[in-house]
């Protein structure tokens, strides 16, 4: 069965009454009409947005979408015998014509006034004629071969609903709302009768001429036809006589609007009359004798409570925002809507020892006891009581035996019937019987919501608009006690199956739960943010189920206060919420017409977890004793099952760590699924985002990319995604390696140069020379690089170094201008140098490279070593050698020896006068550099007086990572003096400081420092 729903098509299967699917697009516009084809294959809807769809509706895929051509929407189609062409007539008063097969419009009719409000085919396809009809109440006959209007048939004075043609197709018969249905003659257009049937028709329905119905009086040979309309009864009449043969009354014969039939259809596969009502329930009636077959409730309203009924909770009585009850079968969801109050039904209770009896309370002032029959599954009303002066807003049964029940109303009293005594042994009347109040108490100041009885059936409970609850005697109404502390209305109130205690629900969001013996209040749930409407007991007390206008169910612990879970599948108001008779299903109906089945599921969760749990426990098992035999592609397989992607990393690398690792590799991914290797792939990404597994990541990229043809890879589920999510690392690994090759690419290149120089200058390494095999270095010549990784130099290094022309307290130096004495660099990162130039009489720093420190660093083993370097490189070239020039700066950085009153580096420690010394460093300007050049091309030693000794010294200026020594003059040129750049004077000469003028304070970063710190 299809049924519109909104913006979808609903299938629904009848026999289980289970909604399948539904048929539409998301978020897509409400549906305005749709139409099924005569073989059953296709499904086109019509929407608000004036589009066409045509479904597979076996398949649930959209085969096509076109638009209407319609200038509104359309409001009625049908296709022809042939399911090739379908008629469409919208509320622009056109019909349009469509080829189904060819896609295209084939006709655009126009005549008709108003909104065309039926159209069929002519069952003969060769007339090729279309019979419609509108607001101007005309039925017109339109010839599709010349697109012309045969006739117009006139005989309404109101719209025409409905068209069925005799099996013959000799007679038209056509109903309409001005309570008459036409007979025609469509060989020469032509009225034949008028059936007056005193209702609105809706639907018009024919019976088939081979039918043999004697249930419903029809005379052999007569053509009959079934109407339905704003009586909600079904009628059946002789078109030959005009009588109605038939009067089949159905629960609107009093022509109440809710019952009202709104549509008409016939099944003849299944030998059903479909009705549908005007408050949106479909009614199944049997052809033979139009007996209620099936009742579906298409929409339900707002569901205001719910109970368990029947042996073993086989039913359901809802209340909804109706005067009709609705009892579902569970299983089925088959609807029985039972009649019987005459306003809105606002409460349902339930005896729990006869699931059979119910109550039910309404606006009509009256409160209702029902018996539901077992055998033919027939609800009937077996007892009525009278006496609320206003809505019966809350009701319940006792709980021990069918004695009494409490009603509690807008009247502000509460009333307790007494029930007759021969209930008890199933026994009812036929008719209804009279009940009368046995006690009436005025309970509170305010509507009461909610009554309930204890288990004992001694106590009662009412909860009121007032905020407060109370505790009367059952036995004589009497008042035992107030709870007070809620602060807006309590709107449910419910005993405790097994403690003293009484729970409480309020329109301020808390739920409490109250001592039944000094009435106070023992605890208070918060969570809820709006009222909280319902609350129940579970698992024998020792959970609370609550539900709130915010649509959220919770379950509460109540021995820790604690909101165990949130359920949040309503979208409106949660009214109604019950419980089985065994707790082990919840049930709830909200504000949205949904009613949903809740099972407990607590114990069914612990023993899949446990399961898995063994599982999961036996296959790492399994796994361990995979990989201690080397059996590593059922390995792999297993890891990829058990979701490890690390631990399948971790067989991956001890695969790769065999001698014939990179092979293996290859011949078990070639072996893998399909599934297998796209859940490796899926690994790889995760792999490939961690510098450290990248390798392995892309070398399994690389042997499935080398392996599976782009055909196979393609066909992955994931591979999109995957080969997202390696891109940009990838290509983040490449850059970084380039970098790296750069690097080592610089480090050769450097090694190389240092070799060159190193044969250039006859030496090999650090002071080694090919000729004497040794480490000593011929006197004419001098050291490439001499390490000396000494603190304190032995007498022997001592001397060692004097030789090579390196200071020493115990020798002067000689004045041979080709003795140059290298330069000292301190592996030093921590600034002392710079600390210490601030501090001695003048610049000590040298400006080395960068490069050169760090190189001088990584050749040492302790922060204290020193590099000891003089490198003699000139650019050579076939003519003449030319020395390298440099914008950095020669000169000499000391060793940081430390000691009692010594701060660092700057300092040399003079052996003859057991203190430190500064230790000067010579400092020369490219452009210096240039002028003496051109003055003086000789190069000229310079002496530096240390003590009573001079020392020959030579400045040098850095290039690239080796350096070029050059002789400069180290003495002040007049220009230099006249610029005002400082002189180099003998370290005997004290330095001279500037003293402040006489009353001007010295500040505290220009004060002099006490010499013992």
């Amino acid at each position: 069965m299809f049924c519109q729903f909104g913006d979808k098509v609903q299938i629904l299967q009848v026999q289980s009454g289970q909604n399948l699917y539904g048929i539409g697009q998301v978020d897509d516009a409400d549906v305005t009409s749709f139409t099924l084809s005569p073989d059953n294959s296709m499904l086109v809807v019509a929407t608000r947005s004036l589009l066409l769809r045509q479904w597979d509706w076996r398949q649930r895929t959209l085969t096509r979408s076109w638009k209407a051509i319609h200038t509104a929407p359309v409001s009625c189609m049908s296709f022809d015998s042939t399911s090739t062409l379908l008629a469409t007539g919208g509320a622009d008063s056109t019909i349009k014509v469509w080829h189904i097969i060819r896609q295209y419009c084939t006709h655009n009719l126009k005549g008709h006034e108003g909104v065309i409000s039926v159209a069929e085919f002519h069952p003969d396809v060769d007339k090729l004629q279309l019979y419609t009809a509108g607001d101007d109440y005309k039925i017109r006959v339109w010839d599709l071969r010349s697109s012309a209007c045969l006739s117009v048939l006139v005989s309404h004075y109101s719209i025409v609903t409905s068209l069925q043609f005799s099996p013959d197709t000799s007679m038209l018969y056509s109903g309409g709302r001005d309570n008459i249905v036409t007979v025609w003659d469509i060989k020469a257009f032509e009225k034949k009768k008028t059936i007056p049937v005193y209702e609105s028709v809706e639907g018009l329905v024919l019976l088939p001429a081979t039918s043999d119905l004697p249930a419903l009086n029809v005379v052999p040979g007569h053509t009959h036809v079934i109407t339905g309309g704003s009586k909600g009864i079904l009628q059946v009449w002789d078109t030959v006589t005009a009588v109605c043969v038939y009067p089949a009354m159905g629960q609107g014969e009093t022509g109440e609007k809710h019952s009202a039939i709104v549509q008409l259809s016939f099944s003849p596969q299944q030998d059903v009359v479909s009705v549908v009502t005007y408050d949106h329930n479909i009614l199944l009636h049997d052809l033979a004798d139009l007996s209620l077959r099936k009742q579906f409730a298409g929409y339900n309203d707002d569901i205001l409570d719910i109970k368990f009924v029947g042996t073993g909770d086989s039913h359901i009585v809802v209340a909804t925002n109706s005067e009709l009850i609705k009892v579902f079968e569970v299983a089925t969801w088959n609807c029985q809507m039972v009649k019987g109050h005459s306003d809105i039904v606002l409460c349902v209770d339930v005896y729990r020892k006869d699931p059979s009896l119910f109550v039910s309370s309404s606006k009509d002032a009256c409160v209702r006891l029902w018996r539901l029959n077992q055998d033919t599954e027939k609800v009937d009303c077996i007892a009525i009581a009278t006496g609320h002066t206003h809505a019966v807003l809350t009701v319940a049964f006792s709980r021990l035996s069918p004695q009494f029940v409490v009603s509690g109303s807008q009247d502000l009293t509460i009333k307790l019937w007494t029930l007759p005594s021969e209930w008890s042994a199933g026994e009812s009347d036929q008719h209804p019987v009279s009940l009368t109040a046995k006690l009436t108490e005025k309970a509170h100041d305010k509507d009461i919501n909610s009554v309930t009885v204890s288990p004992n059936d001694k106590l009662i409970a009412s909860g009121s608009q007032d905020k407060t609850a109370k505790l009367w005697r059952s036995s004589d109404l009497s008042l035992v006690g107030v709870f007070r502390g809620h602060k807006r209305g309590i709107w449910c109130v419910q005993f405790s199956p097994v403690d003293q205690c009484l729970a409480t629900s309020s329109a301020d969001g808390t739920v409490k739960i109250w001592a039944l013996s000094d009435c106070s209040c023992v605890k208070t749930f918060e969570g809820h943010e709006s009222s909280v409407l319902k609350v129940n007991f579970l698992t024998r007390g020792m959970q609370l189920v609550s539900s709130g206008s915010d649509g959220l169910l919770k379950l509460w612990t109540i021995k820790n206060n604690e909101c165990v879970k949130t359920f949040d599948e309503h979208k409106d108001k949660v009214w109604a919420l019950t419980t089985t008779s065994d707790e082990t299903s919840l049930i709830t109906g909200a504000g949205d017409s949904n009613i949903i089945v809740w099972k407990d599921v607590t114990v069914l969760e612990l023993e899949e977890s446990r399961a898995k749990q063994e599982d999961f426990i036996l296959k790492e098992q399994e796994l361990s004793n995979l990989l201690h035999q080397k059996k590593y592609l059922k390995a792999i397989g297993l890891t990829i099952t058990l979701e490890q992607p690390f631990k399948l990393l971790t067989i991956l690398k001890e695969v790769l760590a065999a001698t014939t690792g990179h092979d293996d590799l290859g011949d078990i991914i070639g072996h893998l699924r399909d599934d297998q290797l796209d859940s490796v792939l899926r690994y790889a990404v995760i792999w490939n985002t961690n510098s450290r597994h990248c390798r392995i990541a892309q070398y399994v990229l690389s042997v499935i990319v080398k392996s599976r043809a782009p055909e196979e890879l393609g066909k992955l589920p994931n591979i999109k995604s995957s080969l997202e999510g390696l891109l940009p690392y990838t290509e983040r690994h490449f850059e970084r390696l380039g970098r790296l090759l750069q690097q080592a690419t610089f480090v050769d290149y450097t090694w190389q140069c240092m070799r060159l120089v190193g044969r250039q200058s006859g030496s090999v390494g650090l002071g080694y020379t090919e000729e004497t095999g040794t480490n000593e270095t011929p006197s004419n010549q001098q050291a490439l690089f001499v390490v000396d990784r000494k603190t304190n130099p032995s007498p022997r290094e001592t001397s060692h170094s004097a030789s090579h022309g390196i200071d020493s307290d115990n020798s002067e130096s000689s004045s041979d201008s080709d003795a140059v004495t290298p330069a000292v660099v301190t592996n030093d990162k921590s600034g002392d140098a710079a600390s210490s130039s601030d501090e001695s009489d003048s610049s000590n720093e040298i400006d080395v490279p960068m490069n050169v420190k760090d190189d001088a660093a990584q050749s040492s083993d302790t922060s204290d070593d020193e590099v000891i370097f003089n490198v003699s490189a000139t650019k050579r070239s076939a003519t003449k050698s030319t020395p390298l020039r440099s914008k950095a700066h020669a000169g000499i950085l000391v060793k940081k020896t430390p000691g009692k009153g010594s701060k660092g580096t700057g300092k040399t420690l003079d052996k003859n006068k057991g203190s430190t010394t500064p230790e000067p460093c010579l400092r020369q300007t490219d452009k210096e550099n240039r002028l003496t050049q051109r003055s003086n091309r000789t190069p000229v030693n310079t002496t530096v007086t240390r003590g009573a000794k001079s020392t020959p010294r030579r400045a040098t200026k850095t290039v690239g990572i080796l350096t070029a020594s050059e002789d400069v003059p180290a003495a002040v040129t007049p220009e230099r003096k006249q610029r005002g750049r400082r002189t180099t004077r003998p370290e005997t000469e004290p330095r001279k400081r500037s003293q402040p003028a006489k009353g001007v304070p010295v500040p505290k970063s220009k004060r002099r420092k006490s010499a013992t710190r």
